[in-house]
């Protein structure tokens, strides 16, 4: 393990209506979950997202990148650069894109085998895929490897 690395990351699974966060622990081995933002507007979203980056100060965002299963951009890719492009008039860290495809279905998973319902309870599904999208950046970037 390397003991000098300490950064924090945010995780982002942005929607329209709700945007799951999660945190990395300082070593970048353990994503966990933060909260869901009910959002009304894209403002919403960004004022949200900012006081909590003001809240945590991490050191890199990492948003969820919706690829198709080919690996091409689906339309919400678009969305989420323009929305990114926001948050780099407000934050000046580093901004990260992960391939977040079957996040839900895994979050899904998650909830299952903890025993509990997904019912009708959406934000704990975005909360839980921001953790795995903030996780698969974390094994990826091999901080500790």
């Amino acid at each position: 393990m390397n003991d000098s690395y300490d950064k924090t990351f945010l995780g982002i699974d942005y929607g329209s209506r709700r945007v799951g966060i999660s945190k990395s622990d300082p070593t970048g081995l353990i994503a966990s979950p933060i909260t869901t933002l009910v959002v009304k507007s894209e403002s919403d979203c960004l004022n949200k997202l900012i006081a909590l980056i003001d809240e945590y100060s991490p050191d890199g965002l990492v948003f969820g990148y919706p690829l198709h299963d080919s690996g091409d951009r689906s339309e919400k890719c678009e969305e989420i650069d323009k929305f990114i492009t926001k948050v780099e008039t407000r934050y000046d860290g580093p901004i990260h894109r992960c391939d977040e495809r079957y996040s839900s279905v895994e979050a899904h998973a998650v909830i299952h085998a903890h025993g509990k319902r997904t019912g009708s309870n959406k934000a704990r599904i975005d909360k839980i895929a921001a953790v795995i999208i903030l996780q698969r950046f974390l094994d990826e970037s091999n901080f500790n490897g």
